[in-house]
Protein backbone atom coordinates (compact mmCIF):
# COMPACT_ATOMS: atom_id res chain seq x y z
CA UNK A 1 0.00 0.00 0.00
CA UNK A 2 1.53 3.28 -1.10
CA UNK A 3 1.54 6.23 1.25
CA UNK A 4 0.53 9.72 0.25
CA UNK A 5 3.41 11.99 -0.73
CA UNK A 6 4.72 14.11 2.09
CA UNK A 7 5.26 17.79 1.44
CA UNK A 8 8.80 18.92 2.15
CA UNK A 9 9.18 20.62 5.50
CA UNK A 10 9.45 24.37 5.33
CA UNK A 11 12.62 25.89 6.67
CA UNK A 12 12.24 27.23 10.18
CA UNK A 13 15.21 29.54 9.68
CA UNK A 14 13.87 33.10 9.59
CA UNK A 15 14.58 34.89 6.35
CA UNK A 16 16.35 38.22 6.78
CA UNK A 17 16.69 41.07 4.29
CA UNK A 18 19.88 41.20 2.27
CA UNK A 19 22.62 43.69 1.62
CA UNK A 20 24.36 42.81 -1.65
CA UNK A 21 27.91 43.99 -2.35
CA UNK A 22 28.49 44.01 -6.11
CA UNK A 23 32.17 44.28 -6.92
CA UNK A 24 35.36 42.71 -8.22
CA UNK A 25 38.33 40.93 -6.64
CA UNK A 26 38.69 43.50 -3.86
CA UNK A 27 35.11 42.76 -2.80
CA UNK A 28 35.57 39.02 -3.34
CA UNK A 29 38.52 39.15 -0.94
CA UNK A 30 41.18 37.80 -3.28
CA UNK A 31 44.08 36.41 -1.25
CA UNK A 32 42.18 36.59 2.05
CA UNK A 33 40.39 34.03 4.19
CA UNK A 34 36.68 34.25 3.38
CA UNK A 35 35.78 35.70 6.77
CA UNK A 36 38.29 38.55 6.36
CA UNK A 37 36.89 40.10 3.17
CA UNK A 38 35.34 43.49 3.82
CA UNK A 39 31.76 42.22 3.13
CA UNK A 40 32.31 39.56 5.80
CA UNK A 41 33.54 42.22 8.20
CA UNK A 42 30.44 44.30 7.48
CA UNK A 43 28.35 41.25 8.32
CA UNK A 44 30.21 40.88 11.60
CA UNK A 45 29.55 44.53 12.44
CA UNK A 46 25.85 44.19 11.61
CA UNK A 47 25.65 41.17 13.90
CA UNK A 48 27.43 42.99 16.70
CA UNK A 49 25.09 45.97 16.43
CA UNK A 50 21.97 43.80 16.24
CA UNK A 51 20.91 44.71 12.71
CA UNK A 52 19.09 41.75 11.11
CA UNK A 53 20.61 41.74 7.63
CA UNK A 54 22.48 39.15 5.59
CA UNK A 55 25.42 40.45 3.57
CA UNK A 56 25.81 38.75 0.20
CA UNK A 57 29.31 38.99 -1.26
CA UNK A 58 28.73 39.35 -5.00
CA UNK A 59 32.34 40.15 -5.80
CA UNK A 60 33.90 38.37 -8.78
CA UNK A 61 37.59 38.69 -9.61
CA UNK A 62 38.22 40.46 -12.90
CA UNK A 63 34.75 41.93 -13.22
CA UNK A 64 34.33 45.25 -14.98
CA UNK A 65 31.25 47.44 -14.70
CA UNK A 66 29.88 45.66 -17.80
CA UNK A 67 30.28 42.29 -16.09
CA UNK A 68 28.54 43.63 -13.01
CA UNK A 69 25.66 44.84 -15.16
CA UNK A 70 25.30 41.39 -16.70
CA UNK A 71 25.05 39.86 -13.21
CA UNK A 72 22.81 42.53 -11.74
CA UNK A 73 19.43 40.90 -12.35
CA UNK A 74 20.21 37.67 -10.54
CA UNK A 75 22.18 39.20 -7.66
CA UNK A 76 19.19 41.44 -6.93
CA UNK A 77 16.76 38.56 -6.60
CA UNK A 78 15.10 37.97 -3.24
CA UNK A 79 14.62 40.41 -0.38
CA UNK A 80 17.51 42.73 -1.20
CA UNK A 81 17.20 46.07 0.54
CA UNK A 82 20.61 47.61 -0.05
CA UNK A 83 22.99 47.33 -3.00
CA UNK A 84 26.57 48.47 -2.48
CA UNK A 85 28.07 49.12 -5.92
CA UNK A 86 31.86 48.82 -5.79
CA UNK A 87 32.89 48.42 -9.41
CA UNK A 88 35.19 50.28 -11.75
CA UNK A 89 38.66 49.18 -10.72
CA UNK A 90 39.06 46.82 -13.67
CA UNK A 91 37.61 49.38 -16.07
CA UNK A 92 40.43 51.67 -14.97
CA UNK A 93 43.14 49.01 -15.20
CA UNK A 94 42.05 48.28 -18.78
CA UNK A 95 41.66 51.92 -19.74
CA UNK A 96 38.02 51.41 -20.73
CA UNK A 97 36.04 54.53 -21.65
CA UNK A 98 34.72 56.43 -18.64
CA UNK A 99 31.46 57.17 -20.47
CA UNK A 100 30.90 53.44 -21.01
CA UNK A 101 31.49 52.78 -17.32
CA UNK A 102 29.04 55.52 -16.39
CA UNK A 103 26.35 53.98 -18.58
CA UNK A 104 26.91 50.54 -17.06
CA UNK A 105 26.80 51.82 -13.49
CA UNK A 106 23.73 53.94 -14.20
CA UNK A 107 21.92 50.89 -15.53
CA UNK A 108 22.83 48.93 -12.39
CA UNK A 109 21.52 51.74 -10.19
CA UNK A 110 18.32 51.92 -12.25
CA UNK A 111 17.75 48.17 -11.95
CA UNK A 112 18.11 48.41 -8.19
CA UNK A 113 15.81 51.43 -7.92
CA UNK A 114 13.15 49.71 -10.03
CA UNK A 115 13.11 46.95 -7.41
CA UNK A 116 12.84 49.39 -4.50
CA UNK A 117 16.46 48.71 -3.48
CA UNK A 118 18.55 51.50 -1.99
CA UNK A 119 22.03 52.06 -3.42
CA UNK A 120 25.32 52.97 -1.79
CA UNK A 121 27.73 53.99 -4.55
CA UNK A 122 31.44 53.51 -3.95
CA UNK A 123 33.98 55.17 -6.21
CA UNK A 124 37.36 54.03 -7.46
CA UNK A 125 40.41 55.86 -8.76
CA UNK A 126 42.18 55.29 -12.07
CA UNK A 127 45.96 54.74 -12.14
CA UNK A 128 47.92 57.80 -13.28
CA UNK A 129 49.49 56.10 -16.31
CA UNK A 130 46.46 56.92 -18.50
CA UNK A 131 46.96 60.64 -17.98
CA UNK A 132 45.26 63.41 -16.04
CA UNK A 133 42.32 63.72 -18.41
CA UNK A 134 41.34 60.08 -18.07
CA UNK A 135 41.79 60.01 -14.29
CA UNK A 136 39.73 63.19 -13.99
CA UNK A 137 36.96 61.88 -16.23
CA UNK A 138 36.99 58.58 -14.37
CA UNK A 139 36.66 60.22 -10.97
CA UNK A 140 33.91 62.52 -12.24
CA UNK A 141 31.75 59.53 -13.28
CA UNK A 142 31.16 58.49 -9.70
CA UNK A 143 30.55 62.00 -8.40
CA UNK A 144 28.08 62.72 -11.21
CA UNK A 145 26.22 59.44 -10.71
CA UNK A 146 25.87 60.10 -6.99
CA UNK A 147 24.54 63.62 -7.60
CA UNK A 148 22.24 62.67 -10.46
CA UNK A 149 20.73 59.72 -8.59
CA UNK A 150 20.79 61.25 -5.08
CA UNK A 151 22.42 58.17 -3.58
CA UNK A 152 24.81 57.92 -0.62
CA UNK A 153 28.38 58.04 -1.90
CA UNK A 154 31.84 57.00 -0.75
CA UNK A 155 34.38 58.60 -3.13
CA UNK A 156 37.13 55.96 -2.96
CA UNK A 157 36.85 52.36 -1.80
CA UNK A 158 40.54 52.17 -0.91
CA UNK A 159 40.88 55.51 0.84
CA UNK A 160 43.61 55.18 3.44
CA UNK A 161 44.61 51.80 2.02
CA UNK A 162 45.88 52.38 -1.52
CA UNK A 163 49.60 53.02 -1.55
CA UNK A 164 50.12 51.91 2.06
CA UNK A 165 52.48 48.96 1.82
CA UNK A 166 51.52 47.11 4.99
CA UNK A 167 47.80 47.35 4.17
CA UNK A 168 48.22 45.70 0.78
CA UNK A 169 49.28 42.30 -0.43
CA UNK A 170 52.42 41.84 -2.51
CA UNK A 171 50.62 42.86 -5.71
CA UNK A 172 50.04 46.33 -4.28
CA UNK A 173 46.36 46.18 -5.28
CA UNK A 174 44.47 43.86 -2.96
CA UNK A 175 44.16 44.67 0.74
CA UNK A 176 45.60 42.58 3.53
CA UNK A 177 43.28 41.68 6.44
CA UNK A 178 44.15 45.02 8.06
CA UNK A 179 43.46 46.81 4.79
CA UNK A 180 40.10 45.05 4.38
CA UNK A 181 39.21 46.06 7.94
CA UNK A 182 39.90 49.68 7.03
CA UNK A 183 37.66 49.37 3.96
CA UNK A 184 34.86 47.95 6.11
CA UNK A 185 35.33 50.79 8.61
CA UNK A 186 35.04 53.29 5.75
CA UNK A 187 31.76 51.81 4.48
CA UNK A 188 30.16 51.18 7.86
CA UNK A 189 29.06 54.76 8.74
CA UNK A 190 27.11 55.41 5.52
CA UNK A 191 25.65 51.91 5.57
CA UNK A 192 24.54 52.23 9.18
CA UNK A 193 23.09 55.64 8.44
CA UNK A 194 21.01 54.15 5.62
CA UNK A 195 19.69 51.52 8.02
CA UNK A 196 18.98 53.93 10.85
CA UNK A 197 17.26 56.53 8.68
CA UNK A 198 15.10 54.00 6.91
CA UNK A 199 16.87 54.42 3.59
CA UNK A 200 16.99 50.69 3.08
CA UNK A 201 13.71 51.17 1.24
CA UNK A 202 13.14 54.05 -1.18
Amino acid sequence: MSSAPVAPARSTVPQVPRIVVLGDSITAGLGLPRDESYPSLLQKKLNEEGYPYEVVNAGVSGDTSADGLRRADWVLEGDVQVLIVALGGNDALRGLPAAQMKDNLQRIITKARERGISVLLVGMEAPPNYGERYTGDFRKVFRDLAAENHVPFVPFLLAGVAGVADLNQADGIHPTPRGAARVAALLWPPLENMIQTGRTRR
